[in-house]
């Protein structure tokens, strides 16, 4: 079976995320069969693995200035879907595998665009994507240490998916380096707003 990586950056738009979103299940099925956003959380020490998505609450404007209507992802939507992938066990496993990084798990990303991404993967994909909230790049934690990380955690989520397809052509290609334009990689920017 052939298996595409493909990186995509998001702007941080209600809009624009819920039609690329949505663009991304549609036109790639059958062929996407896990999705991964990465957003930045600014005020993160750790890396964390979100569980959950919520359907309602979004209340801060995006940066064109957009709120979701009442505050909604989808109308009628349930208010909440989880993730296929446990992410407690997810962080519990790969805690340590990555000197210096700490990875932990949320069930609360947090009401702005990356909770509304995931939602909309969620939905979208039955339940197989996942959301890694990521701290800003620093001194202790460069762009080749946190690559590494994510490496690390996204192919346990894979593994723990079972898709024996996806799992050795990660194995297979774990040393290629995807470089990102400037400071920035997979869906959201790791500039301060």
């Amino acid at each position: 079976m052939e298996v595409e990586l493909r990186i995509l950056q998001l702007p941080v738009d209600y809009r624009e995320v819920k039609q690329r979103v949505t663009r991304i299940w549609e036109d790639l099925q059958p062929q996407t069969q896990f999705a991964v956003h990465i957003g930045l959380d600014a005020s993160a020490k750790a890396i964390v693995l979100e569980q959950c998505a919520k359907n309602r609450g979004y209340r801060d404007a995006d940066i064109r200035g957009f709120r979701p209507a009442r505050g909604e992802c989808l109308p009628d939507g349930p208010e909440v879907i989880a993730s296929e992938v446990s992410m407690k066990a997810v962080s519990k496993r790969v805690e340590g595998h990555v000197e210096g990084v700490e990875v932990t798990s949320s069930r609360d990303a947090g009401r702005y665009v990356c909770d509304y991404t995931y939602y909309l993967s969620l939905h979208h994909g039955n339940g197989y994507a996942a959301l890694i909230h990521v701290p800003p790049l620093s001194r202790w934690l460069p762009a080749r240490l946190l690559g590494k990380a994510l490496q690390v955690i996204i192919q346990d989520m894979l593994e723990e998916l079972r898709k024996p397809e996806l799992k050795a052509w990660f194995a297979e290609n774990s040393t290629a380096v995807i470089p990102a334009r400037g400071n920035q990689l997979g869906d959201c920017s790791f500039g301060e707003n």
